[in-house]
């Protein structure tokens, strides 16, 4: 344990250093020209995801490519769990891929350092005026455009009716159970289902601790970058988690930690061993392809009164702010975005476009699942729900201390209380309150 604990610190330690360092090299780097360029030039584009994701990707650069015969892009991908170590060490080497590939605070960490790109710099090779007003918003940070939403995305449970069915146990009505409801029913299809498999192919994961706090009225952050939890609040979260493990609802503890960062074809309910999963809905398509079954998504227990849930961009594009083609670099992001023959080879794979324009362009294209995110994207995009608060700098390390501290409740090294206690207190220290 205290060797675990002292590599996830050692890494976060590492990545502020990172980062910090690159502040040092952007005060004594020139300012990147972004005056259009016509000869020949290469620009690097990074991204995270499995090996269907990069042959899509694959195909969309090869349409731009032919578009822009001048600009060549190369491909920097690779799986989630290693990723953005990678980048920080890139960015502090000066050596960061042109177009960034960011998730959940990412955007915010690094702009608020000074590595990304203000995209207004860019606005003529650029154009964001037919995305989504909330899209937007989701790539901004201090009023500031630096991050371009890949498309919209929400938290759900996707559930495998096939492993229901076997077990003899009805789907749940999602739109009034309750976690209570969700933990009887995990563990009603683990007892009846064969020896490795389970109700619910996980425990709770940071992003579900969001919207456990925002149905308990709360939010992760405020609006001015604090926690914006309370000791009773963390310290239920946990003991759910617990809860869930101990019933046999979810894995073991040591089974928990196995399926830790695997790909989506090892997870369980991508081995069809798991009646559910809570993640993002536009798993939805990978998730169906790795277990061969037709996957459904419900919406989240505990909706109800106070909804949890909220619209998210499920990536965001970023420039470097040292790349040394940011014209390029924005015009790779503007055929992504804004192009149907590239809408029409990604569809739904980073969410479901925020330009309503490639909506429309891939709806006879998407498949059975892909038409299942986008309704209920579109379900959730009718729901009022509280706003949503970037994290603020810091706050990337607050979502591995709590895995890490979820893990010491799940092997029973912290009690729920305990560690309440130990995430308040680490998590004001990451993001400096």
């Amino acid at each position: 344990m205290a060797r675990k604990s002292l590599r996830i610190i050692q890494k976060s330690i590492a990545f502020v250093a990172a980062l910090g360092l690159m502040g040092l090299t952007a005060a004594c780097s020139s300012p990147s020209s972004n005056q259009p360029e016509n000869g020949p030039m290469e620009i690097r584009f990074s991204w995270w995801g499995n090996a269907t994701r990069a042959d899509i990707t694959s195909k969309a650069i090869k349409e731009f490519e032919a578009a822009n015969p001048n600009i060549k892009v190369k491909p920097e991908y690779g799986d989630i769990s290693g990723y953005f170590d990678k980048l920080a060490t890139q960015v502090a080497a000066n050596d960061a891929p042109d177009v960034i590939t960011m998730g959940g605070a990412y955007p915010a960490e690094y702009a608020n350092r000074g590595a990304l790109l203000d995209l207004s710099k860019v606005k003529d090779s650029l154009d964001l005026s037919k995305l989504d007003p909330g899209a937007l918003e989701n790539g901004q940070v201090k009023g500031a455009q630096y991050g371009v939403s890949t498309g919209a995305n929400a938290l759900a449970i996707v559930a495998n009716p096939a492993v229901f069915q076997a077990a003899g146990v009805e789907l749940p009505d999602d739109t009034s159970w309750t976690w209570d409801d969700f933990a009887k029913t995990a563990k009603d299809i683990t007892d009846k289902s064969p020896k490795g498999t389970y109700g619910t192919a996980t425990v709770l994961t940071h992003d579900s601790l969001d919207a456990f706090a925002r149905q308990h009225g709360k939010s992760l952050y405020t609006q001015d970058g604090q926690l914006g939890l309370e000791k009773d609040t963390v310290q239920a979260y946990f003991d759910y988690s617990l809860k869930l493990s101990e019933t046999g609802a979810a894995p073991s503890a040591s089974e928990t930690v196995e399926k830790l960062n695997v790909s989506t074809e090892q997870t369980l309910m991508g081995m069809g061993q798991a009646g559910m999963m809570l993640t993002w809905s536009n798993s939805l398509t990978a998730l169906s392809k790795a277990s061969g079954a037709e996957l459904k998504l419900l919406k989240l227990p505990g909706e109800t009164p106070t909804p949890g849930i909220w619209l998210q961009s499920s990536q965001f594009y970023t420039i470097s702010a040292r790349s040394k083609h940011t014209d390029a670099a924005a015009k790779l992001v503007n055929f992504l975005v804004n192009n149907e023959a590239a809408a029409k080879i990604v569809q739904s794979d980073r969410g479901v476009p925020s330009n309503a324009g490639m909506r429309t362009a891939i709806q006879d294209l998407l498949t059975p699942q892909g038409k299942t995110e986008a309704a209920y994207i579109d379900q959730i995009g009718k729901m009022e729900f509280a706003p949503t608060f970037i994290g603020p700098t810091g706050s990337t390390a607050v979502s591995e201390i709590t895995a890490r501290i979820n893990t010491d409740v799940l092997f029973k090294r912290l009690t729920p209380e305990k560690a309440a206690e130990q995430w308040l207190s680490e998590s004001k220290a990451a993001i400096g309150k």
